[in-house]
């Protein structure tokens, strides 16, 4: 009986939490930066769901020309399944409010003003414009060092310096990752990077010598005649190389963690939220369970499994694996927005991390099972229209032993030729 009182009231602070959150939303316009990206498109659907009366919602697209940006919006963010929910729920209504509400706007976070050449238009959003969304980033591990810096972390100044110049501007939200901490074990506090500072704690890093050692670094094999090829893999492996050096062990957190330090340095005043997820998975629950869009993170891993082509891998099988439903992050998102909404008066910076291991952890060996379970229920169909029959993924938890199998399976069938 204890556990039913309270599992009700519990559902009772959530619908009034809920509540306090849409009434919020009402009358807000949102600047919403990577609107393309998988988080924002569920960012923006959750805002359309729970406030249809929301002013408005700037998109801000990477495109040639407002046109473009405006098709971008409608192929790539509304038209998909996501958008099913509200699609029915308005009716013959949707386009008309899509119209009213949603605005696509052309631009590029890695150029200054955001790349807005229109001035009425950037006027109208500076006066407009009362939180900030920045979910805008390259994700790839191993991104060219030019790339990563000009977005992850040059891209993230640039957008807070515009959100700096709007005159109604009250919170700005920044989506970061929960593994710009490192490789650190045990528990993770939400800790604010100060300007400069390192994983290695050795030394510090002056972020603008670093965007202009990455500058010359570039015109180098440019002056030199390299093919695109050849400098595209060179800034990659300079980007790793000065990740590594400075404790970071990829190049997408390193940017990722400098981004975050001149977003605390520069804030001034404004309300800083920061935002970091671990692994992103697929909606738990809203607006429906299940979607997903592409193959992300740890999903080619089961993809892998699924089609047969995965029958083992070099891991401890109690490892956890943090993984969070996009949903719960949006969810966290919109929440920490109305609670730090106009904390100027505090110069509020603060940190979330939005995982799961702590008080929901996942194994290797639970994964595992679920989707051994699953494929056995589901089988892959291959090309040829057959069934693709899966067994239990091994794990091997000493490397010696994964070598040896690498050697006995591949090595020495090829040398018999």
């Amino acid at each position: 009986m204890k556990e039913m009182i309270r599992e009700n009231d519990e559902r009772q602070n959530q619908d009034m939490d809920l509540d306090n959150v849409t009434k919020f939303l009402q009358g807000k316009t949102i600047l919403v930066t990577g609107a393309t990206g998988f988080l924002a498109k569920v960012f923006i659907e959750k805002i359309l769901r729970l406030q249809l009366n929301v002013n408005k919602l700037y998109l801000l697209l990477r495109t040639s020309n407002d046109k473009f940006a405006a098709q971008r919006l409608k192929d790539e963010i509304i038209s998909t399944e996501l958008f099913r929910i509200l699609r029915d729920k308005w009716g013959s209504n949707f386009d008309a409010l899509i119209s009213s509400k949603v605005i696509a706007v052309e631009g590029d976070i890695s150029s200054e003003n955001l790349g807005l050449e229109d001035s009425k238009l950037r006027e109208e959003l500076r006066k407009e414009i009362e939180i900030v969304v920045n979910s805008a980033a390259t994700t790839s591990f191993n991104e060219r060092y030019d790339v990563a810096l000009g977005i992850n972390t040059f891209g993230a100044f640039n957008v807070l310096n515009f959100g700096k110049k709007c005159d109604k501007i009250k919170l700005f939200l920044h989506i970061s990752t929960a593994y710009v901490c490192g490789e650190k074990a045990d528990m993770i506090l939400e800790k604010r990077f100060y300007m400069g500072e390192t994983l290695k704690g050795t030394h510090s890093i002056n972020i603008f010598e670093e965007k202009r050692t990455m500058e010359e670094q570039l015109a180098q094999l440019q002056y030199h005649g390299a093919p695109d090829k050849a400098i595209k893999s060179s800034m990659k492996e300079f980007g790793l190389e000065r990740a590594k050096l400075n404790g970071w062990p990829n190049t997408y957190v390193f940017t990722k963690a400098m981004g975050e330090m001149l977003l605390g340095h520069f804030k001034g005043d404004l309300p800083l939220v920061i935002i970091r997820p671990t692994m992103i998975a697929s909606t738990y629950k809203q607006p429906f369970p299940g979607w997903i869009e592409g193959v992300r993170t740890f999903d080619s891993f089961i993809v892998s499994y699924g089609k047969g082509k995965l029958t083992c891998f070099p891991a401890n099988p109690n490892t956890i694996i943090d993984v969070i439903p996009v949903d719960m992050v949006v969810n966290a998102m919109v929440v920490a927005m109305k609670v730090h909404y106009a904390e100027r008066q505090h110069a509020c910076q603060t940190i979330y991390h939005v995982s799961s291991s702590f008080r929901n952890p996942l194994t290797l060996s639970d994964l595992r099972n679920l989707f051994h379970c699953y494929f056995i229920r589901n089988p892959w169909i291959d090309a040829n229209g057959l069934r693709v029959k899966v067994g239990q993924l091994t794990f091997f938890s000493k490397v010696n032993r994964f070598l040896l199998l690498m050697q006995l399976k591949y090595v020495l069938p090829l040398k018999e030729y």
